[in-house]
């Protein structure tokens, strides 16, 4: 037996757990004692059994195995792979390969949660297109993953995240051409687009308070629509304010409503300008029953009512005109009347009332400027007629004379200016021829006619005077002076003047 079977024997003894030396020992106790006990029955039995084992099968597994049991080879049928195909994995590159996973996973999450942002905002409903081809995209990163190509799963998971990324950046876009598009389908009657326009624009913004303004009114544009159309027809018949009721409830189902407000507005103003009308032609028969002030006062009730207030001022302006013709008619006719009867200052009255009522009529604007100059004239005549004593005094007398050729100088003159300056002309003519006049005194007082001149001490003395008043004054010393007016002509002239100081004056002690 050569060793190196001597060495498989040894093995396969301790595989069988037991030796040489236990054999022995174990005998030898069993020497020694007189009556072994049941245990080493059952240590023999099972060491026979060992054996029968160690002879009869273990050279069969010898042959098909080697140790530690296990399947050999067929050294003949085994072909050594090429050496680029043997899997040689360092553990840095199963370090990068791991890394390279872990970023494939990151990009994937990310593109997950985007996903899911799109699916939350109904994507298909507004981008399907777009959608679809991006999570093509990032099932070809799948593919990668699997063969475990992370780098290149990277690369197609982020192309198909940033693909759903520029999808969320068009949410402005398509909410905004969704209000658009929901708008016009508003404007063109078409609730059920209208709706679902508005509600994919909430699903995109649910804090757009125009496309929730925009459901709440295609909700109930059916109905609006009815109501516009039996409140035009209303309109139509001028059942205003029928046609306005229904306005209104328009306007408290959908309160945007632009055609229910206008036609409000309009049915107001058309209400307004019916009464208007109504109150201008209660006017207007105030007017044509001669009752001016009360036409006058509906016409201010049309202006208060803010329309057309130019034609009820008009209005009010003829009723004044017609008003104020009338007035200036019955002054005109007054005026008339005071002319013809030379009554100049009831003239100049009456057209200061006629220039009253219109400041701009030019007949009594130069009518009152000739009836004040008669009138003028008039107060000359008259004061002249009345103080012809004070025609002795030159600048009176020639202040006169220039008065009555004035009043010589009127064409068509009156009577009553007529018969005035011929009154004055005889006063005129009578004033300038002197009269004589007896002057009696005492020859102790000295006397004097004021404006005439210093006549002195006399008894009797005869004085040539133009008819006019005099005073005539008297002194004499220890006496008090006296003083005697008189007049001289018409028909005042004295028999004569007697002036003499008799009063005497009595000196008084200190």
């Amino acid at each position: 037996m050569s060793e190196k079977d001597v060495e498989k024997n040894k093995q396969e003894s301790q595989q069988s757990g037991f030796t040489e030396n236990q054999i022995y020992v174990n005998s030898s106790a069993a020497l020694e004692s007189k009556s072994p006990p049941i245990w080493i029955w059952v240590s023999v039995a099972g060491l026979l059994l060992a054996a029968l084992l160690v002879i009869f099968v273990l050279p069969a597994l010898v042959t098909e195995y080697e140790l530690p049991l296990e399947l050999r080879v067929d050294v003949t049928e085994f072909q050594p792979l090429p050496a680029e195909t043997v899997p040689t994995i360092s553990p840095f590159e199963e370090a990068q390969l791991s890394r390279q996973r872990k970023e494939a996973q990151d990009v994937l999450a990310e593109l997950l949660t985007q996903q899911e942002v799109l699916e939350l905002i109904d994507v298909e409903q507004w981008a399907q297109d777009e959608y679809t081809a991006a999570l093509e995209v990032a099932s070809i990163g799948d593919e990668y993953y699997r063969t475990q190509d992370f780098q290149l799963a990277t690369e197609s998971y982020t192309q198909g995240r940033d693909d759903l990324v520029e999808i969320q950046a068009m949410v402005p876009v398509v909410l905004n051409q969704n209000l658009v598009d929901a708008q016009s389908a508003l404007d063109a009657q078409d609730s059920f687009v209208a709706q679902n326009k508005f509600l994919l624009a909430l699903l995109l913004d649910p804090d757009s308070e125009v496309a929730q303004i925009g459901l709440e009114r295609a909700r109930v544009l059916d109905e609006v629509s009815g109501l516009l159309a039996e409140a035009d027809s209303l309109l139509e018949d001028n059942e205003l304010e029928a046609a306005q009721v229904i306005y209104r409830q328009i306007v408290s189902l959908d309160s945007y409503s632009q055609d229910a407000q206008q036609r409000i507005s309009e049915v107001a103003g058309l209400i307004l300008q019916r009464e208007f009308s109504f109150i201008m032609s209660s006017g207007y028969a105030f007017l044509e029953s001669d009752n001016p002030d009360q036409a006058i006062a509906e016409f201010e009730r049309a202006a208060s009512l803010g329309i057309n207030q130019e034609q009820a001022r008009a209005a009010i302006a003829q009723t004044e005109n017609e008003i104020a013709n009338v007035e200036i008619s019955v002054i005109q006719l007054r005026i008339t009347e005071a002319e013809s009867q030379e009554q100049w200052h009831t003239a100049v009255a009456e057209y200061d009332n006629a220039l009253v009522i219109d400041a701009n009529l030019v007949f009594a604007i130069n009518g009152r400027d000739y009836a004040s100059k008669r009138a003028q004239l008039d107060d000359l005549l008259v004061s002249a007629i009345e103080t012809p004593d004070r025609f002795y005094e030159q600048d009176v007398f020639q202040q006169t004379l220039d008065v009555y050729y004035t009043g010589r100088a009127i064409e068509n003159p009156g009577a009553r200016i007529s018969e005035q300056l011929q009154k004055l002309q005889l006063l005129l003519e009578t004033s300038q021829v002197p009269l004589d006049i007896q002057m009696v005194s005492d020859n102790l007082t000295d006397v004097t006619i004021l404006r005439i001149g210093n006549l002195g001490l006399f008894e009797q003395t005869v004085v040539s005077l133009k008819p006019g008043r005099y005073v005539a004054v008297g002194k004499r010393i220890g006496y008090r002076e006296v003083r005697e007016e008189f007049v001289v002509g018409f028909n005042q002239t004295p028999d004569s003047v007697l002036v003499q100081c008799v009063e005497r004056v009595v000196a008084t002690n200190r």
